[in-house]
C-alpha cells in the first residue's frame, strides 16, 4: 500500500429512511496524511485499505483517537475524541486514491476539501456525482429526503412546529458546511457547496459561485461565477454579469479568468480571458462572435471568431457605438483594484 493517501475525513451524517446518506460534514478533512495517519486508520478501524466509507462505533473512536494520538495527529485525534457524543452517525471516509466517487459521502469529502481551499477547483474528480447525490430538502430541520418532507411537515405540524424550506437541491449552501478566512459573503445562499473563495474575495447579495468554480484570491464578485469556472487573484465580475459554464453551451473551450480582469456590468463571456483583460459593460462574447480585432490606430486589421483570442492576455472588448460590431484591442492598462473594497478587517 502506498505510504501516503489521497484524503480523509472524520465527520457526521444524515442519513434518510433507507439509510442512504443525504450529506456528510467534515469539520477538519485532511489531504496527503502521513504513513503514521495511515497505520492509525489500518490498526484501530476496519478500514482495509483503497477508498472506503465506514460507520463509527464508540469504540472504533476510542482506538482511533489514541492510535492518532501515538502517530502524532493531535488534530484528529480531538475530533475522533470529540464525536465520541454524536448522537448522529459518524463517518470515516478515506480516499486512498483521487478517483471518481462512488457514494455521497465520497461526493461530500471532495466538495469540502475544495471549499477548504485543500484542493483547487478541477483537481479533485467528480465524474458521475450528480447521479449519487440525492434530491435533499434543506431546512430549519435540517436535510431532509425530499420524497420524505410532506410527511415530516405533517408530524411537524402536528406537534406545533413549522419547518421551513429554504431550498431543494443536490447541493447546500457552502457556509453551513465551511466559512473560509478572509472572506466577505452578502448571501449564503448563492455559495454553493464546492465552490472555492480565495482570500480577500467578496461575494455581493446579487453574486453566485457554483460548486467546482471559484476564485483564487482577492475579487469581488457582483455577477455569476458559473461551474468549473476559476477566476484569477485580482479580477473582479461586475453587478449581473456572467461567465459561461461548459456544461451551459461552452463547447470544449475551457472558460475562466486570469488576473486582474474586469468584466464589465450585465456582460459575459463564453470564452476564457487571459490576464490583464476588460469585457466593456453590457457585451456578451461567446464562442461563436465575430470580433474586429484592431490595430493602435483603431484600424481593422482582421475579423475572427472570438473562439480564437480566447485565453490571451491585455484585451480590451468593447462594441462599437455607431456600427454596434464587437472590437478588440490590445488593453495594456491592468486593472487597479479599490483596496478598500478588498480589505478585511
Amino acid at each position: 500500500m502506498s505510504d501516503q493517501i489521497f484524503a480523509f475525513g472524520l465527520g457526521i451524517g444524515t442519513q434518510n429512511k433507507e439509510g442512504d446518506w443525504l450529506e456528510v460534514f467534515y469539520p477538519t478533512p485532511s489531504t496527503n496524511a502521513e504513513q503514521s495517519t495511515l497505520d492509525a486508520l489500518l490498526e484501530s478501524t476496519n478500514y482495509e485499505g483503497g477508498n472506503s466509507t465506514l460507520v463509527l462505533e464508540e469504540g472504533d473512536l476510542n482506538r482511533l483517537h489514541m492510535s492518532l494520538l501515538k502517530a502524532g495527529n493531535i488534530e484528529q485525534a480531538e475530533l475522533a475524541s470529540r464525536l465520541k457524543a454524536s448522537t448522529q452517525p459518524v463517518v470515516l471516509c478515506v480516499l486512498a486514491t483521487n478517483e471518481a466517487p462512488t457514494n455521497p459521502a465520497e461526493a461530500y469529502l471532495k466538495l469540502q476539501l475544495i471549499s477548504h481551499r485543500l484542493a483547487q477547483p478541477h483537481s479533485v474528480v467528480l465524474d458521475g456525482m450528480f447521479g449519487l447525490l440525492i434530491n435533499t430538502a434543506w431546512t430549519s430541520e435540517g436535510p431532509i429526503d425530499v420524497r420524505e418532507l410532506a410527511d415530516r411537515q405533517l408530524s411537524a405540524r402536528m406537534q406545533g412546529r413549522t419547518i421551513e424550506v429554504f431550498s431543494v437541491d443536490k447541493f447546500p449552501k457552502m457556509l453551513n458546511f465551511v466559512v473560509p478566512t478572509g472572506i466577505r459573503v452578502g448571501d449564503g445562499a448563492r455559495i454553493r457547496l464546492g465552490a472555492h473563495l480565495g482570500e480577500g474575495t467578496t461575494v455581493m447579495h446579487e453574486g453566485f459561485v457554483n460548486f467546482n468554480a471559484g476564485t483564487l484570491g482577492s475579487s469581488m464578485v457582483e455577477g455569476r461565477i458559473s461551474a468549473g469556472v476559476v477566476v484569477g487573484n485580482g479580477s473582479d465580475l461586475g453587478g449581473g454579469c456572467s461567465t459561461m459554464g461548459t456544461l451551459s453551451g461552452g463547447g470544449n473551450i475551457v472558460i475562466g479568468v486570469g488576473e486582474k480582469c474586469l468584466i464589465g456590468a450585465n456582460a459575459g463571456i463564453g470564452i476564457g480571458l487571459g490576464d490583464r483583460c476588460t469585457v466593456e459593460s453590457g457585451l456578451y462574447i461567446t464562442a461563436g462572435s465575430k470580433v474586429a480585432v484592431l490595430d493602435e490606430n483603431n484600424q481593422v486589421v482582421s475579423t475572427v471568431k472570438a473562439r480564437e483570442l480566447s485565453g490571451q492576455s491585455d484585451l480590451l472588448f468593447r462594441r462599437n457605438s455607431e456600427t454596434g460590431a464587437i472590437e478588440c484591442k490590445t488593453n495594456k492598462t491592468a486593472i487597479a483594484l479599490n483596496e478598500a473594497l478588498h480589505a478585511h478587517n
